[in-house]
């Protein structure tokens, strides 16, 4: 079986040298490569930023000096060591001249991020092991994580994908991962990470084979069987390589580096660096009430970009009102003052809002919806059928051109105001409810129309004096995550 393996590895050493051999940059790294991208992000994150091991290895690069002792190996190396990972690990570990393009760039160019990334990856790393071994998936899927985003939560592609495992926007909600105007669960840690384990593991029911899969997981199922049936109908990612999108050639060849530096960055002189944040200076806490971020900084004495850097979950730096406890993270020194000042944070934002409202300050807020394009329609059409502009719909979706095709999913933006919500309400008489003391009117039964989007705390937060718990009591069994386009829901106002 050993014998097997070396004869597969060797032979696909010499194949991959002709494959490549046709053009002298293939085996090198190209402008706006993903995986470099992620890797320069990484010295933006807060867990990185500010702190005082950071330096600038990309200058001493640029320069034509090397960071020093950065030791230097050869191909037969390399080979050897790959071949003993290989031997125990489910995935092909091959190693060719893209692979170590991959190899030069985690031990040479971006030495100093993949410090950073074994720092890192004691925080994560636990989480991840701990859900792959609950799917009873392979233990390497981890490194996966630093292919797709440099262990950087709050990574960003240019294709939209968010997170640690950098789901995109309609991938994350078939998963279960709520993707809203508030909240973003493509960020959150062990959510977001349940939900790549679950995606993995259908990907490799659906080929079978793990680099296919992982090519998958990158580009789509569609585009891997269509590079399959470019390359002759082997299902095999190296046949395929070729017919592959150019940003996902890159990803098997650098998840192979990656499971390489990670197991020998002693034998290259690198060295974990530990992170601003380590998990033991991270806490918890759990909160079952809407929380604005910028109030829980000012109630413990820390700052709301670090807050919301943590929490990068919820995307406005607010916490609406839950329907069960939601976590969130905090630096472990301010949990004294979080625990002393918890019940001035649990009024701050509505008593906020009720003074808002009582003086007359108007309300912004943006809803997002989606809009399936039907036959016949055209930018300009739906552009004046919604109220915005052509040139607001290219840069919501990211187009370049005109061009839409039927069933394609546009996003929408909608900018309403305190005032706007309120034509969406079906009003009735005043009921026989008798004024209070001191009161002007009398309160009066109405029902909202719920709209797309619409939570308990919209709704709440849209007439003067209801809160969730009153829409709650009015309405049995009423829940958030369960609300209908078109439902009524019984408010009891004073306006």
């Amino acid at each position: 079986m050993i014998n097997v393996r070396i004869h597969s590895t060797v032979l696909a050493l010499f194949t991959s040298v002709g494959l490549f051999a046709q053009s002298s940059t293939r085996g090198g790294l190209t402008a706006g490569d993903p995986v470099v991208e992620r890797l320069d992000e990484l010295l933006e994150s807060v867990f990185v930023r500010h702190d005082p091991f950071t330096i600038d290895t990309a200058v001493l690069n640029i320069h034509g000096f090397e960071p020093l002792d950065t030791p230097t190996y050869t191909p037969a190396e390399y080979q050897a060591r790959l071949t003993e990972l290989d031997q125990n690990s489910p995935f092909a570990l091959t190693y060719n001249t893209v692979v170590r393009s991959y190899i030069d760039l985690y031990a040479r160019r971006k030495r100093e991020q993949t410090s950073r990334m074994l720092g890192l990856s004691q925080l994560y790393f636990p989480v991840f092991e701990d859900a792959l071994d609950r799917h009873g998936l392979p233990t390497e899927l981890k490194y996966l994580a630093i292919v797709e985003s440099a262990l950087n939560p709050a990574a960003r592609s240019r294709a939209g994908a968010v997170g640690l495992w950098q789901f995109i926007s309609s991938t994350g909600k078939l998963y279960g991962l709520t993707v809203s105007s508030y909240v973003d669960e493509r960020s959150d840690l062990y959510k977001s990470t349940d939900a790549a384990c679950r995606y993995l593991k259908d990907l490799y029911g659906v080929f079978g084979d793990w680099e296919l899969a992982l090519a998958a997981y990158n580009c789509g199922p569609g585009n891997v069987n269509k590079a399959i049936r470019r390359s002759g109908g082997r299902k095999d990612y190296w046949e395929a390589y070729n017919f592959l999108p150019r940003e996902t050639r890159g990803y098997v060849p650098a998840f192979i580096a990656v499971n390489y530096i990670m197991e020998h960055a002693a034998a290259h002189n690198i060295y974990p660096v530990a992170p601003r944040f380590c998990h033991y200076e991270l806490d918890t806490v759990q909160v079952c009430y809407a929380v604005d971020l910028n109030d829980l900084a000012r109630l413990t004495g820390t700052t709301t970009e670090v807050l919301q850097e943590l929490n990068p979950t919820y995307r406005r730096g607010l916490v609406p009102d839950p329907d069960e406890p939601v976590t969130l993270y905090i630096p472990h020194d301010i949990i004294g003052p979080f625990l002393a000042r918890e019940d001035s944070l649990r009024y701050a934002y509505l008593e906020r809002q009720h003074r808002q409202l009582a003086e007359g300050e108007q309300r912004t807020e943006t809803r997002e919806s989606i809009h399936i394009v039907r036959r016949g329609e055209s930018l300009g059409l739906i552009a004046a059928r919604n109220g915005v502009t052509v040139g607001q719909l290219k840069s919501w979706n990211g187009l370049r051109g005109d061009r839409i095709n039927p069933g394609q999913q546009l996003r929408l933006e909608k900018t309403e105001t305190n005032e706007g919500p309120k034509a969406q309400v079906e009003r009735t008489e005043p009921t026989n409810v008798p004024a209070t003391e001191g009161s002007e009117e009398a309160p009066r039964i109405e029902y909202h129309v719920v709209q797309p989007g619409d939570t308990l705390w919209d709704i709440a937060n849209m007439y003067p004096g209801v809160t969730v718990e009153d829409l709650r009591r009015l309405n049995s069994g009423l829940n958030s995550k369960r609300l209908r386009p078109g439902d009524r829901i019984k408010l009891r106002t004073t306006g």
